[in-house]
């Protein structure tokens, strides 16, 4: 039995708290960090200096030497550079370790090296990291040694929003802005503070390491490119939360142990539905935070399973026929002095504050549902959706029978008298106690679910950042706060306006509501005859950035200015068409060097027991008939690999942006899977031991 891990004790201890911050810092400085944190204001150069030098002693004091910028650029992950705390030696030729409030302020990374959508190139390379004092420092501890990570924000010299962090936070403010115009109408006078909470469950892949390191898909791509389907896959639905294997377990009791120190509160984690995947999910936090949160759990997941012998594998859809990984984005906004704003109470129906942000929500889901459905669009989660339990492409909101009940009765009546009432659950047995069921189902294949008092947003990819999801989620509830909040301030008869307001909102946007099958096909002629988007790839969904309407949206609360919306999209098509380049040219070398010369060889071996069969004097007639079948489906793979190196020529010859993303979705794609058919057929008929790579019954079962 490895030793016991004692939660209490780690939690944290890897993260400069509020708490440590308390007990290393004089009196007046931690108060102006906590009143900078709490009000949004500007710490002085002298604290700063005081912090940086608390930080450090603490940092040198668990072994760190060096310290980094933590940020999100446009990249999707994280990016560090580590500087050492050395300075020059004194006249005695003493070392000295320092780290200034400077420094702890501002950091200058090269920023023409990363995604910049045009606002950067090399001969204007200048960015900045900017410290985020609203989330914690904290020690990484990797084979470079404990490293004091800085989270910050990125900006260019001119001071355009370079990475995911500081649009959110930007939202951030105008959520918590706007929100607060509703509640003190409502008459909670006292809250100062509206901030959105997001719990990311995350997804994930393990598979083991050697297997995964002869596969170049998984090496380039992080998902397979080639794979004909196990005898089994997830068909008997036995893995879902199935007893976790051994060598699965030892590696989620590691994991969770670096997370707890690092301050990351995960709680939950299971087998997921398909065979080899699984889920861990944290408790909720600040947006800001867990957004960062969710960046180290994907890093610390990658990290811990090399050390049992594993890889971790986040693509949305790394096999081809069972389910793929997302991560649910559970949002809501909440109030300074404890008020859950989609707490809908004991009587929905009668709660007149959570009807009106219902409706504001309804209201701006059903506007910028293209926009929604940009933020989880990534070149993985194309794959992925509408499979299985991911969402489909059409955005829906799922009330539950209580809720889609109320809104029905508010839009025909203007009144909403009654309320359907949760039942009794009982079981049968006299030894389980009867309790009271929830008043509605739950529906897994809704993209935006109410589940109590939160929403669910299933649409995201597992390996995507939560940043822009819910920098999407804060700017179109703030936009509906705000257009209903200027109403009601200016209402001579608030009662009256509010309740006009609600049915109005209600009426015009009940088209978004919907419980059923999202899998179903009647559902997507209805959601047409409905007029709403069906928006199935991330190239289509793009131009949804930059839009007037967008446009005007993150311009008027300065989310984004148009020429940060213009470099994201830009990046984005850039990312779509270089992803599925390097996956182009991934099967290209699979296809070229390791399966056609495998069948090759096998084809001789049966040519030659052709000819030593019918020497012997007996009928070779199975052996002929399966050389034929794999002579053909060799020439139907070379003859689609040269469809595929043509196509590959001509998307590189085209000008980037979306002619080029859009030739590569519409014919690079299709003669990748051209390829893929006769391929997988084969790997179905040639004897295992030629195959060149592991198969997905040796990835997905042999762990």
């Amino acid at each position: 039995m490895s030793e016991l891990i004692n939660v209490e004790k780690i939690f944290g201890e890897n993260v400069f708290t509020m708490n440590k911050m308390k007990e290393r810092l004089p009196r007046d400085a931690y108060k102006e960090v906590k009143r900078v944190i709490e009000k949004g204001e500007e710490l002085s150069l002298e604290t700063a200096d005081i912090v940086a030098k608390a930080m450090k002693d603490w940092a040198v004091e668990k072994g760190a030497t060096h310290f980094s910028h933590w940020f999100q650029p446009l990249t999707g992950i994280t990016a560090e550079k580590h500087d050492s705390f050395i300075t020059h030696p004194d006249e005695e030729g003493k070392m000295l370790m320092e780290f200034s409030g400077k420094e702890l302020i501002k950091g200058e990374p090269d920023a023409s090296s990363f995604p910049s959508g045009g606002l950067r190139t090399t001969f204007e390379a200048r960015g900045y990291t900017a410290w985020d004092i609203t989330s914690p420092a904290f020690i990484k501890e990797a084979a470079t040694g404990p490293i004091l990570c800085v989270p910050t924000a990125f900006c260019s010299y001119t001071g355009e929003a370079l990475d995911k962090k500081t649009p959110l936070l930007r939202s951030m403010e105008a959520i918590s802005e706007q929100a607060l115009r509703i509640v003190h109408l409502f008459g909670n006078k006292e809250a100062k503070r509206v901030t959105p909470s997001v719990g990311a469950e995350q997804e994930y892949f393990l598979v083991d390491q050697k297997k995964a390191l002869l596969r170049e898909d998984l090496l380039f791509a992080g998902r397979t490119l080639f794979g004909a389907p196990a005898p089994k896959g997830q068909e008997l639905e036995d893995h879902y939360f199935g007893v976790i294997r051994e060598r699965i377990g030892a590696y989620m009791r590691d994991l969770n142990e670096e997370l707890w120190k690092l301050g990351v509160t995960a709680k939950t984690q299971h087998n997921e539905a398909a065979p080899a995947q699984h889920e861990l999910a944290p408790i909720y936090e600040t947006a800001n935070i867990a957004a960062d949160h969710n960046q180290i759990v994907m890093e610390t997941m990658k990290r811990v399973a090399a050390y049992h012998g594993l890889r971790c594998l986040l693509h949305e859809k790394p096999f081809a026929g069972v389910n793929g990984s997302g991560k649910h984005n559970n949002w809501s906004i909440t109030t300074d002095n404890g008020m859950n704003l989609l707490d809908p109470g004991e009587t929905p129906n009668e709660n007149i504050q959570f009807l009106l942000v219902l409706a504001c929500i309804m209201k701006a889901v059903d506007t910028h549902a293209d926009l929604l459905r940009q933020s989880a669009a990534d070149v993985g989660n194309d794959h992925r959706l509408g499979a299985n339990e991911a969402p489909p492409a059409i955005i829906s909101i799922f009330l539950g029978e209580q809720l889609e009940d109320v809104v029905s009765q508010l839009v025909e009546t203007g009144v909403a008298s009654n309320l359907i009432e949760g039942d009794v659950m009982k079981t049968g047995v006299s030894t389980i106690p009867d309790f009271e069921k929830d008043a509605t189902d739950r529906n897994r294949t809704s993209p935006f679910a109410f589940t109590g008092n939160k929403f669910e947003f299933r649409m995201v990819g597992s390996s995507d950042s939560i940043g822009s999801p819910n920098t999407i989620l804060n700017a179109i509830v703030a936009e509906a706060f705000c257009e209903a909040a200027d109403r009601l301030e200016g209402a001579e008869d608030f009662e009256r306006e509010v309740h006009d307001l609600i049915k109005e909102y209600m009426t015009k946007h009940q088209r978004i509501i919907f419980n059923g099958d999202g899998y179903s096909e009647e559902w997507v002629k209805e959601a047409e005859r409905r007029g709403l988007p069906n928006i199935s790839s991330m190239v289509e969904s793009i131009e949804s950035l930059t839009t007037d309407k967008s446009v005007k949206l993150f311009e008027r609360f300065g989310i984004f200015t148009r020429a940060e919306l213009l470099s994201r999209q830009e990046v984005l098509y850039e990312t779509y068409a270089k992803t599925i380049h390097i996956e182009a040219l991934t099967m290209i070398e699979m296809a070229s060097k390791q399966i056609i010369p495998a069948v090759t060889n096998y084809t001789k071996t049966l040519a030659d027991t052709v000819i030593a069969v019918s020497q012997a004097g007996a009928e070779a007639v199975v052996q002929k008939e399966l050389l034929v079948e794999v002579s053909n489906l060799l020439k139907e793979t070379r003859d689609a690999l040269a469809a595929l190196k043509e196509a590959e020529v001509k998307a590189v010859s085209l000008p980037r942006g979306k002619e080029q993303a859009s030739f590569y979705k519409e014919v690079v794609m299709k003669c990748m899977e051209n390829l893929r058919i006769p391929a997988d057929k084969l790997e179905m008929l040639v004897d295992k031991r030629i195959w060149p790579f592991p198969t997905y019954a040796d990835l997905l079962f042999e762990i």
